[in-house]
């Protein structure tokens, strides 16, 4: 029997969507036929329709021909102007991308006390957190989105503390990436000037890594709310999994407007994060996206967040600035960088002022 819950009292709604653990699958799955005002966005939070461009889209590249300079152009090329592109022919077997899709849909599957086993109050660890929303506490309105976080610490950990019901399938999609990391941040280097990336380099570019399971259900009233507000990513790289259902918005080059990024079978989605942006004295591009909730699907995705650790300073390269380059950035712990992005709502952009140098 479903549970009785009183939509005109919020703390009624917070209690069974974060406190009992419900996520906002569980309140999809009532049959809702209104969003819940908690989940009502201001007209800023929501994407204009009149904004969309509808024949445009991010950079498709195939990445059969590693060593084709041409390639090599084309994901800088996109790196400078978009911010995000999307893969072809990438190395990640297509079994393993189907075994992680299934696997988070198999979290997301299971009952409200196993998922609550990994809620910030009782998680074994603080490397897997199961939660809804971005930030409950800050936020004005909710994003229409349940998560599961799994920081990579070790496979020891990994194996003993994340979810036995999805954690090979995670590790495995983690693992099988490497080589498409290495090779993207081979290329975006290069491009920097940046020939040599000693051991110093790699743990900044990619000394951590955070992979989410992501699950947006079935939403009554999605031109009302956001499945995940606009925001850029904290991290040197993303590379995403998103299923054939669609809903990942980018902001396009000029700024104003918002391009859909379509679902192609087998391909995964890059973007470029602050830290990168950063690193890169503002050559490449950490760009503002968003998720819009379906109206008669369940959708999910699968980000792999590569990060510098946090014991990290990120601040431009000194290749970057080898040729007298004025630095925009300042000096930043990346642990202090990241508690600033997570104690506030989403808000576009205005997490790298944090690290902005003023004039």
């Amino acid at each position: 029997m479903a549970p009785k819950i009183s939509f005109s009292d919020p703390s009624d709604v917070i209690d069974f969507v974060i406190n009992k653990g419900h996520g906002v699958k569980g309140l999809s799955e009532m049959g809702l036929k209104v969003l819940p005002k908690q989940y009502v966005q201001s007209s800023e939070g929501i994407i204009d329709d009149s904004k969309i461009l509808a024949h445009e889209s991010i950079p498709l590249m195939d990445m059969s021909k590693w060593d084709d300079s041409q390639v090599a152009k084309s994901i800088c090329d996109a790196a400078e102007n978009w911010g995000f592109f999307q893969v072809v022919n990438h190395c990640v077997p297509a079994e393993v991308l189907e075994g992680v899709k299934e696997a988070t849909h198999r979290f997301f599957g299971l009952p409200a006390d196993e998922k609550k086993k990994y809620s910030k109050e009782l998680s074994p660890s603080n490397s897997v957190r199961f939660g809804t929303s971005f930030s409950p506490q800050a936020e004005k309105a909710l994003e229409w989105k349940d998560y599961l976080s799994l920081f990579y610490v070790s496979e020891d950990e990994a194996s003993a503390l994340w979810p036995p019901i999805c954690k090979d399938e995670v590790l495995e999609y983690m693992k099988k990436s490497e080589i498409l990391i290495e090779r993207l941040l081979q290329v975006l280097m290069k491009g920097l000037k940046v020939s040599n990336i000693d051991e110093a380099k790699q743990r900044l570019l990619r000394g951590s890594i955070r992979t989410n399971l992501n699950y947006y259900p079935v939403c009554p009233n999605p031109e009302l709310t956001i499945g995940i507000g606009c925001h850029s990513d904290v991290s040197t790289l993303t590379i995403l999994l998103q299923d054939h259902i669609g809903g990942l918005y980018v902001r396009a080059i000029d700024g104003e407007n918002w391009v859909h990024v379509p679902p192609i079978e087998g391909s995964l989605v890059i973007n470029i994060g602050d830290a990168l942006q950063i690193l890169s004295n503002g050559r490449y591009k950490s760009v503002e996206h968003c998720v819009v909730p379906n109206k008669s699907s369940n959708r999910i995705s699968v980000p792999i967040f590569v990060n510098p650790r946090p014991i990290d300073i990120i601040c431009p390269l000194p290749e970057v600035l080898a040729n007298g380059e004025k630095a925009i950035y300042k000096q930043v712990l990346y642990s202090d960088y990241v508690k600033h992005f997570f104690r506030k709502a989403h808000d576009g952009k205005k997490t790298v002022d944090f690290a902005t140098l003023s004039n």
